[in-house]
Parts: C-alpha cells; structure tokens; sequence
C-alpha cells in the first residue's frame, strides 16, 4: 500500500501540538460538558491526524501542504515549456 500524505512537515508539528493542549485542556473541565467532549474530540483529531500526515478534510478540499520530493515532477499542465509549445503552434494554424 502506497502512503499518502497531505499535511506538511511544519502543519504536522502544529497540529500535534494543538492536540495535546487541546487535550490537555479538556482535562481541566474549565467548561461545560460537552465543551469539554469538543475539545478532547477536535485535539484527538488533530493530535491524529498530525501523526498519520494525512488528513481527510484537506483531500476533500484539496489542499496539500506536503513539499514535492525531488523526484517528483510537477503536472505537465503547469510546466512553461508545454504552453510555450501550445501557443507557438496556435499561431502557425
């Protein structure tokens, strides 16, 4: 199985950050129940999601905050040669 990631180095360290103060914070009951049972599920999801590196939401969205490897080439549909090429032979037609 191939991994997938979608969550930068830098995003990933914040979000694990935020998942255990948010965590930590539901601990002390500064807030109702159920405020409590906010904060402990949104810092597990993101304490999970920062150590998985991937996240659902950012797929759906499509955003990907994950550098491209070197090794990886970007999509032809961007690269300058290729619309350099598309308008030179729209102009002989």
């Amino acid at each position: 199985m191939k991994k997938y990631r979608n969550i930068g180095h830098h995003e990933r360290v914040i979000r694990i950050a935020v998942g255990f103060l948010l965590l930590a914070l539901s601990g002390f009951s500064l807030l109702p129940e159920w405020g409590d049972l906010v904060l402990m599920i949104v810092g597990l999801v993101a304490l999970l999601t920062g150590i998985i590196g991937y996240c659902p939401a950012w797929k759906v969205l499509g955003i990907n905050t994950c550098p491209l490897k070197k090794t990886e080439h970007p999509p032809s549909h961007i690269h300058p040669s290729v619309h350099e090429h598309a308008e030179t032979t729209s102009r002989r037609s």
